[in-house]
């Protein structure tokens, strides 16, 4: 019902002319990207380009200050996706 990806890699590190973004446009579930605004893999502004081509309706769980295994002394990283998931289906 639902697609939740943690810590897309949008391209490699220092590598954003390789992007990884030619298959999204073929998913056609809700989709909840749980990403680090420190994460090397892409910027939030890349993932949020990236969800834009998803034609299904798309969620960003921003991570302050997470780098690409979205470490987080203080959230509850997992929780926080799959309310995102629950909200895109209409069940949070």
């Amino acid at each position: 019902d639902v697609l939740t990806l943690f810590s897309y890699p949008v391209h490699p590190p220092g590598k954003p002319e390789r992007a990884r973004t030619e298959h999204l446009p073929d998913i056609a579930v809700p989709t909840v990207f749980t990403h680090g605004t420190s994460d090397p893999f892409g910027s939030l502004d890349e993932v949020r380009a990236a969800a834009a081509l998803i034609p299904a309706p798309t969620q960003i769980v921003e991570i302050a200050s997470a780098r690409h295994d979205l470490g987080s002394k203080t959230l509850d990283v997992p929780g926080l996706a799959v309310a995102a998931a629950l909200l895109l289906l209409g069940r949070g």
